[in-house]
């Protein structure tokens, strides 16, 4: 590669990390929204800290929405990937790699950076929550706008995107290996009540809702959920999506075999899933064995594009 093996590495991770919290603040948005509505339709605030990658205890002190979970997601500076530390690290990232950005990238991610010091600690309160998360998403839309509209089609650009599409297809995992496992497991009377307005919590918490209703035109229950966020290549933020979106990427990059015959396996891991409507150990299990698919690109990518 031409690109600084150094470089390579902090422009992957920037992008990574930029969709760590701009997923997480999806999540946290659509979550609060469906406990708002129905608090009693079996929603527990603890299963997003798993859905964040963490196994740290943190559970609400009452049913209340001003809780430690907010606060472990948004703002604990302790909290690898709350949405405060994932910002600063994206723009730690970027800023020893300017030289390869637009302008007005770097401008966009050093906004949002500021923005996030400043208000974080005080956007656990719902007061101020939907409006900060509203700006950790409508920012991270922005500078891949400033990208897609105004960088040129080179190594960085690809490793950025192979960086963007592994986090993403690893949180559709986690938002299936959790919620829709979790969903899966409730009782009976809960889940009849309450099961099709939890599933439209799924979707939304990819902002995936609208295209799904229109790929499918049938109800929205479990197995159709499942399979949408997995199978369909043509909606972005599916496994299949994004995977077909970093096999792109990788073909454009040079000495791409090894890394190729890695998508490869994950492909063959996903094609092995079977969405069913009542067995969320067996999703959960899927899902982690996907997880460790993208970790073992992850690693193998990052021997290729990095080490060598």
């Amino acid at each position: 590669m031409t690109l600084l093996a150094r470089t390579a590495d902090r422009l992957h991770w920037a992008a990574r990390y930029l969709e760590r919290a701009e997923d997480s603040a999806r999540v946290l948005r659509s979550f609060g929204e469906l406990f708002a509505d129905f608090p009693a339709s079996g929603l527990r605030w603890g299963s997003l800290v798993a859905v964040a990658g963490s196994d740290a205890r943190v559970e609400p002190v009452d049913g209340s929405d001003d809780n430690p979970v907010a606060h472990f997601l948004i703002a604990d500076r302790d909290h690898p990937n709350s949405i405060a530390m994932t910002v600063e690290r994206s723009r730690e990232n970027l800023r020893t790699c300017r030289e390869v950005l637009p302008r007005e990238a770097w401008r966009t991610i050093n906004d949002l950076s500021i923005f996030v010091r400043g208000a974080a600690p005080t956007s656990i309160d719902v007061r101020r929550r939907e409006r900060f998360l509203d700006r950790v998403i409508d920012d991270s839309r922005r500078l891949d706008g400033v990208l897609q509209v105004s960088m040129t089609r080179d190594e960085a650009y690809e490793i950025w995107r192979l960086g963007r599409y592994i986090e993403r297809a690893d949180m559709t995992t986690r938002v299936l290996g959790v919620r829709a496992a979790n969903l899966l497991a409730l009782p009976p009377g809960v889940s009849d009540e309450f099961g099709e307005v939890q599933w439209m919590g799924v979707l939304r918490s990819l902002s995936a809702l609208q295209m799904f209703q229109r790929a499918t035109r049938g109800p929205i229950d479990g197995p159709s959920v499942v399979r949408f966020l997995l199978f369909d290549d043509r909606f972005p933020r599916s496994v299949a999506g994004c995977l077909s979106e970093i096999r792109s990427s990788v073909l454009r990059l040079p000495a791409y075999g090894e890394v190729l015959a890695a998508v490869e396996t994950v492909d063959a891991e996903l094609r092995r899933c079977r969405p069913t409507a009542d067995d969320g150990v067996e999703l959960d299990a899927s899902m982690d064995r996907l997880q460790l698919a993208l970790a073992a690109l992850e690693r193998v990518m990052h021997e290729q594009y990095v080490e060598h």
